[in-house]
């Protein structure tokens, strides 16, 4: 009877150990925002030497990219690309992508279907502002969900437990000054998220850029949300609120359109 990994594959009868932990860090980088070497290292219980030379490997084929200033490790485009390519041929983008053509129509704002995936969002749809000055599409990227409104609304759907699973240290790597970067400053934001229904971020994930988001319902599917995002410039209480409230009236609808 042949044995089977976690994931759910046979063991292979003649398995490549380097090939294995290569595939191991693409899945660790799935459940955490970014990863340093020693993460790798401890992970894989292999020398430093070990860990980078793997890493610089990933890093000439694109699936990961390193941040010049803080050195951590993040989803390269190769990655996004496979995963994007893949999220393609599922039904729930056709079916939540006249929710962002209303929205875009509505707002004259960018608007993006996110997907978490661990703690990093991936944006899957988007619909750019037709405004001169705009938010540029984030289509193919990922980020850390704690960065993001996106993110923010997702994480909420989750239990305070689950949240510290996804972020098992108090310190937080952010995009900006303003991102988030402690454990417990994004559960208070998340608790705020719960009450409110939606979430918002404003010049944390990128200078000159807010957004509001809000999670749709899918109970057995991917965990999905939709995201306006608009220059800081225009973006004031009022007008959050104002989103907020757009994105609340289109979610019920999009959450049945997601259940078939």
């Amino acid at each position: 009877m042949n044995r089977r990994s976690a994931t759910g594959g046979p063991v292979p009868q003649y398995p490549i150990e380097s090939v294995d932990n290569a595939l191991k860090v693409l899945l660790l980088l799935g459940d955490r925002p970014s990863l340093r070497l020693t993460d790798v290292s401890q992970y894989l219980g292999v020398a430093s030497s070990t860990a980078h030379r793997l890493l610089a490997m990933l890093q000439y084929r694109g699936f990961v990219q390193q941040d010049p200033k803080s050195k951590a490790y993040l989803p390269g485009t190769a990655l996004t690309g496979v995963a994007l390519s893949i999220l393609q041929r599922f039904d729930f983008r056709a079916a939540v992508h006249p929710f962002l053509e209303r929205l875009n129509a509505d707002l004259e704002e960018t608007v993006h279907l996110g997907m978490l995936i661990g703690a990093t969002v991936h944006f899957v749809d988007a619909i750019e502002s037709p405004r001169a000055v705009r938010v540029a599409s984030r289509l193919g990227q990922a980020m850390p969900a704690s960065s993001t409104s996106t993110g923010k609304a997702l994480l909420s759907g989750l239990t305070d437990q689950e949240v510290d699973a996804l972020y098992p240290i108090e310190r937080l790597d952010g995009l900006t000054p303003k991102s988030i970067t402690s454990r417990t400053e994004l559960q208070r934001q998340l608790a705020t998220v719960r009450r409110r229904g939606y979430a918002t971020s404003s010049e944390e994930s990128e200078a000159g850029v807010s957004s509001v988001a809000i999670a749709l319902h899918t109970a057995n599917g991917p965990r999905l949300a939709l995201n306006v995002a608009v220059p800081t410039s225009r973006m004031t209480r009022d007008d959050e609120k104002r989103i907020g409230e757009a994105l609340l009236a289109v979610v019920d609808e999009a959450n049945a359109a997601v259940h078939g």
